[in-house]
């Protein structure tokens, strides 16, 4: 994150509390030690905030940490809900559609916002406690031994938050499609390792009963790659970084590294190294064997991941078949999916260039408040079969 995304990041929540925090101070009819009490409860629990994204975070204990955490992320969207209610109710002032009373001092209006928060974010949980199971049909134009069901995923964001209840939630659900091959677009990790090891979160990934195979994710960074990559051996996740794996002479799955680090190849040169390969069956690496580069492409379908949709026509100018991504989560909740939907060509769905076909997951999991409004936690369930 550059300074000039720093310091955005910071002026605008802190900007949006002011506004929020004297709405507050006018509309409670306490007095003004009350008012004083709520004002600070609301601040504290914003300043959590960056303290839930701090290192510090990991030397509190567990249960502390976890709480900590939730009530820090949680606090942004719920300032973000309470900004535009305060915003709609003023504009209502300057049309005079509202009266003056009605914000201050005024219990039945703040009762009123209070149930209308407390609706509005209860919804939002069980919505994304709710997984979405969305049915994908991919053809190939190329010829494949047989249909494949995979199961596809990204932005799991493991951590203080997403624990290993939840965990073997998502597992069982997996484990239910019976798929041939599992895929993660990055984003195990939320934030720390830590949770992960603590709750032996490794144990719950080598219940599944499918292959895994996944790319890094932007979070991985934040994490540590080194103990990401320790993390994944561990659970018996095939990460691919940069790399790519042969299945059934069929399939290519080519895992790219983030685009937080600028020296990750292009796929450019992965693909031109590749094609420069002649590969045979009978030659080391073909059978699921992990290849730093490979050859033969055009015989095979391909299979991108890749974790943050940043760039999707590389995709169509390299001759993949299909691009799997996810980090933009949509936004999590309305509006951002507006901002999501600006800011990137396909932030969410299925998406075509060309012969290429995409795929953006709205995620799995999710960061920081668990809370989805407009948009959905969702796990893919697709079948690749050939048309010839």
């Amino acid at each position: 994150m550059n300074l000039f995304a720093l310091l955005l990041f910071m002026l605008l929540p802190v900007s949006g509390l002011a506004y929020v925090g004297w709405h507050v101070w006018l509309l409670l009819p306490l007095a003004p030690m009350g008012k004083s009490v709520v004002v600070a409860l609301c601040v504290t629990c914003f300043l959590l905030l960056f303290y839930a994204v701090s290192p510090g975070l990991d030397a509190l204990p567990m249960p502390l940490a976890s709480s900590l955490y939730n009530i820090g992320t949680s606090s942004l969207i719920v300032l973000l809900y309470l900004f535009m209610l305060f915003l709609l109710l003023d504009l209502g002032r300057l049309c005079r559609l509202v009266p003056r009373s009605l914000l201050h001092d005024n219990g039945w209006s703040a009762l009123c916002i209070l149930v209308v928060m407390f609706g509005t974010f209860l919804y939002g949980y069980l919505h994304y406690r709710h997984k979405v199971r969305v049915p994908l049909t991919i053809e190939s134009s190329k010829p494949l031994p047989r249909s494949y069901r995979v199961v596809m995923a990204s932005d799991l964001h493991l951590g203080y938050h997403n624990d290993r209840r939840e965990l073997a939630r998502w597992v069982d659900m997996m484990n239910a499609e019976r798929p041939d091959l599992i895929l993660i677009a990055g984003d195990i990790i939320d934030r720390s390792v830590r949770p992960l090891l603590e709750e032996d979160m490794a144990a719950e990934f080598r219940r599944l009963e499918a292959p895994v195979y996944a790319c890094l994710g932007n979070h991985e960074y934040y994490s540590g790659c080194p103990q990401a990559r320790q993390f994944y051996r561990d659970a018996g996740i095939h990460l691919l970084s940069d790399e790519a794996i042969l299945i059934d002479s069929a399939l290519v799955i080519i895992g790219r590294d983030d685009r937080t680090n600028p020296r990750r190849k292009s796929l450019a040169t992965l693909m031109s190294a590749a094609n420069s390969l002649l590969l045979t069956e009978e030659q080391e690496g073909w059978g699921g064997k992990s290849l730093p580069l490979m050859g033969e492409l055009e015989r095979a379908f391909t299979i991108l991941l890749d974790h943050q949709p940043h760039d999707l026509g590389e995709a169509e100018q390299a001759g993949i078949d299909f691009q799997l991504s996810g980090h933009t989560h949509r936004g999590q909740v309305w509006p951002a999916s507006w901002a999501t939907d600006l800011m990137y060509e396909c932030s969410w769905g299925s998406h075509r260039r060309g012969r290429t076909q995409y795929y953006v997951s709205s995620g799995l999991g999710i960061w920081g408040g668990r809370f989805r409004i407009g948009t959905q936690s969702e796990y893919v369930v697709a079948t690749i079969q050939s048309t010839r």
